[in-house]
Order: C-alpha cells, then sequence, then structure tokens
C-alpha cells in the first residue's frame, strides 16, 4: 500500500516557498530525527539550489542516539551543507542555530546584510515548538495535529538574523514505499490517508528486527516466546495489554494500532530510529527503480494508443 498525502494548502504553501526562496541567502530544514531521510522533502531540495543548508534533527530526545551519530556524519559529508541535532527542551537552540548558519553564510552580517533564512519542514515535525522555544514566547501555532501552520511569519532571532517560518509541506508523491509508512508511523500524514492497522504492522515488522528488546520491555512479552512472533501475533499482545478490547474479550485492532503508534510517537517504546542511511540508499533505489518502470509503462500505452 502507497502512502500519499498532498492536500489542497501544502500547493499552496510549495508556491509561497518556491516564491520566498528566491530572496533568502540559505534554507533550513527541520528532520525528525527518527526519520531524517524520509521526513526530507526533495521538493525542497529541487527548489533551494545550491543555497547553503543546515539540517536539524528534531526530537533527537526520542531517536536511537547511534543511528543520529550515523545520520551526523552523512549529512556533514554533503556539501554546503551542516547538521545540528536538537529537541523541544534544548535551552542554547536559538545560539546554536545562528551560529551554525552564520558560518554557512559569513559575509551576511550586520543591518545592512542581515541574514535571511527560510526555515521548512514536514508537517508535525516540531518545527513551530523549536521555534517557540528559541524565541521564548509562543510566536508559531503548534499542534499535535500536522499542517497547522498555514500561513508564512518573519521572526527575528536577532537584528540581523531573520528567519522565514513556513507551513509544513509533504510533497506530490512519495517514491520510498518504506518512507511513506515512517512517515504515516510519525504522525506527519494526515489521518484520512492511512490505514491505522496496516502502519501499525509495518512499524511492528521493523521493530521486532531491529528493536525487538525495547518492544519485549514496554509490553512485557514473554522473553522465550516472543521473538518468534510476527506482526499479527504482536498487535494481538499489545490490543491485550494496552487493554484495546471487545466485548467477549475480543482484539479491537483499530485501538490497538492507535494505542501503538501514540506509544511510538510520545517515546514510549524507547529511543528508536527507523532508518539508516545504507538502509535508506537500498530503499531509494528500489522506489527509483519502480518509479522508471512505471514510466516506461505509461509510455508503451501511450505509445500503443497512438497506434
Amino acid at each position: 500500500m502507497a502512502i500519499q498525502w498532498y492536500p489542497g494548502h501544502m500547493n499552496k504553501a510549495k508556491k509561497a516557498i518556491a516564491e520566498r526562496i528566491k530572496s533568502v541567502d540559505m534554507v533550513i530544514e527541520v528532520l525528525d530525527a527518527r526519520l531524517p531521510a524520509s521526513s526530507a522533502n526533495p521538493l525542497l531540495a529541487k527548489l533551494s539550489g545550491d543555497k547553503p543548508k543546515l539540517k536539524i534533527l528534531n526530537k533527537q530526545d526520542l531517536a536511537d542516539p547511534k543511528r543520529t551519530e550515523l545520520w551526523l556524519a552523512d549529512y556533514r559529508s554533503q556539501p554546503n551543507t551542516n547538521v545540528l541535532a536538537l529537541d523541544a527542551s534544548e535551552k542554547q537552540a536559538a545560539s546554536k542555530i545562528i551560529a551554525t548558519s552564520r558560518a554557512l553564510m559569513p559575509n551576511r552580517h550586520g543591518l545592512d546584510h542581515p541574514l535571511r533564512v527560510l526555515i521548512c519542514g514536514i508537517p508535525n515535525v516540531g518545527k513551530s515548538t523549536l521555534i517557540n522555544g528559541m524565541l521564548g514566547k509562543r510566536s508559531a501555532k503548534t499542534g499535535n495535529e500536522p499542517g497547522i501552520t498555514k500561513a508564512e511569519q518573519r521572526l527575528i532571532l536577532a537584528d540581523d538574523f531573520w528567519l522565514y517560518d513556513t507551513p509544513g509541506m509533504l510533497w506530490p508523491k512519495i517514491i520510498v514505499e518504506e518512507a511513506g509508512y515512517n512517515l504515516a508511523a510519525s504522525g506527519a500524514v494526515g489521518r484520512n490517508a492511512l490505514d491505522e492497522e496496516i502502519v501499525a504492522l509495518e512499524l511492528l515488522d521493523y521493530l521486532r528486527r531491529h528493536y525487538l528488546p525495547l518492544l519485549q520491555q514496554r509490553y512485557q512479552a514473554d522473553l522465550s516466546e516472543s521473538p518468534h512472533w510476527l506482526d499479527d501475533k504482536w498487535l494481538d499482545w499489545i490490543g491485550r495489554k494496552r487493554g484495546a478490547l471487545l466485548s467477549g474479550g475480543r482484539i479491537d485492532y483499530q485501538k490497538a494500532a492507535e494505542r501503538l503508534l501514540t506509544d511510538f510517537r510520545d517515546g514510549l517504546i524507547g529511543r528508536i530510529t527507523l532508518e539508516t542511511p545504507n538502509q535508506w540508499a537500498v530503499w531509494l533505489k528500489k522506489g527509483q527503480q519502480h518509479e522508471a518502470q512505471l514510466k516506461m509503462e505509461r509510455a508503451a500505452r501511450k505509445a500503443a494508443r497512438k497506434g
């Protein structure tokens, strides 16, 4: 099942970002540290071109620290790019972001040449919460539903440091299937675009293969039997443990899925990252090959229609 979500207001956001990006000096992209590549917007990369970029791995307190180090090294190896790992409680976030941004753009300083920065991120990545923490006041709207920020805001972090905040934006087509599931698990995708039970089963498939001890501890699973359980068995167990039951003791799989996803999003299962740079490279290659195959099939059908 391919997950796609691109409501009309995101197309407006795309147009606003495309226009604003012409007048800024650099771009900050806020990523989810639990799914750095899945939460990186390929449309933003295309729009920003060769402008300097600062990647912020937000919610790093919820992510696997060893895998965060892998992603930091990966982004630092990219040209004209730097990266920071932060979370909403980071008291020095503003100073770190300003200092790192100035290092990327040393010629932009002073009132005559202010550093103009566009900050972007997918829905529900925690961008607005991060900004409010930096400013010490509630300036950006926040919420636990994707698509809260609706319009661009200009924020002043320093007299010569202007930050343009933009609405959360996904992209028209997610070609990496695993990215769609990861985005859905993180809460970046509207609920009308997904089936929570399917997303929960995909999440369980990854967790039991890569984070089995955390699953066992959170849901008090039998240490000898649970290594052999598949995704549906895990969902059945979680439903019983988390009280997702119908009459007669039957499992309410919808509620069980919702409670698993809530536990993941709130960090209650443990510090988890759903991808590594190497895994992403494999997934991306597979997605690109699939897209190329679809393109060839469409071209063949078009040629056939023309006789």
